[in-house]
């Protein structure tokens, strides 16, 4: 299967990820029907449709690495994520509660 038709079947799946819920980078990425690395998946969605749920995609410990490109938009993901009900422990997203396993 091509990148390209991975990348769509990503963004997919990243459109299902429900509100009030997150998914891992390499969760995502092990979903695939071609399997690729969380990296891959990260740098996929830096260059996502604006439309998707862009902010329910965190590390596989609940970090929001998105910090490390702009602290604006980890504080934009924060928000949009606190506004959807998800809870935090410090910087990361309660994994436990909150993850959504793509079926």
């Amino acid at each position: 299967m091509a990148y390209g038709e991975r990348r769509r079947e990503l963004y997919e799946l990243v459109a299902r990820i429900p509100s009030g819920h997150v998914c891992s980078y390499g969760l995502l990425g092990r979903s695939l029907s071609g399997p690729v690395s969380g990296v891959i998946v990260g740098k996929w969605m830096a260059s996502c449709p604006p439309e998707l749920p862009w902010w329910r995609v965190v590390a596989a410990n609940g970090a929001l690495v998105v910090a490390s490109r702009s602290p604006h938009l980890a504080h934009e993901q924060r928000e949009r994520l606190e506004s959807e009900g998800v809870a935090f422990d410090g910087d990361a997203v309660r994994m436990a509660a909150f993850l959504w396993v793509p079926t």
